[in-house]
């Protein structure tokens, strides 16, 4: 992994019909940290809220340089090891962009955006 990736997961998200006290979202990120302690390079933040509350539960990862993905739909109880497993992916990457055919399936099925790297007026000529 090159500079720090963060991976932000939506912790309002609830999923449909779900009843359990604790939102989905909220699971996710428990079992995001759960399954990447000790890993490097990789920073995992909860946040209030995506704005993609129709494709639960979402996460968004970044990195300096790098293109932003938005992804939706996953699941908070099975998704964490094919989430870390897409995070590494595209932290091995400079720009962000993994191949479509080499993302997992949920990323590709589950795609919400993709934002272009930030720059600041003097990294444009």
């Amino acid at each position: 992994m090159h500079d720090e990736t963060v991976l932000y997961v939506c912790m309002t998200c609830r999923a449909e019909g779900d009843s359990s006290e604790i939102r989905a979202g909220a699971r996710l990120l428990a079992a995001l940290k759960e399954q990447a302690a000790g890993t490097q390079a990789l920073r995992i933040e909860g946040v209030e809220c995506l704005s993609v509350c129709k494709r639960p539960c979402t996460v968004a990862v970044a990195s300096p340089g790098r293109w932003t993905y938005v992804y939706g739909d996953l699941d908070a109880e099975a998704s964490a090891a094919t989430i870390l497993a897409g995070i590494g992916l595209y932290a091995g990457t400079t720009d962000g962009i993994v191949p479509w055919r080499e993302r997992p399936e949920a990323f590709r099925k589950g795609v919400v955006a993709r934002i272009p790297p930030f720059t600041t007026s003097t990294d444009t000529p």
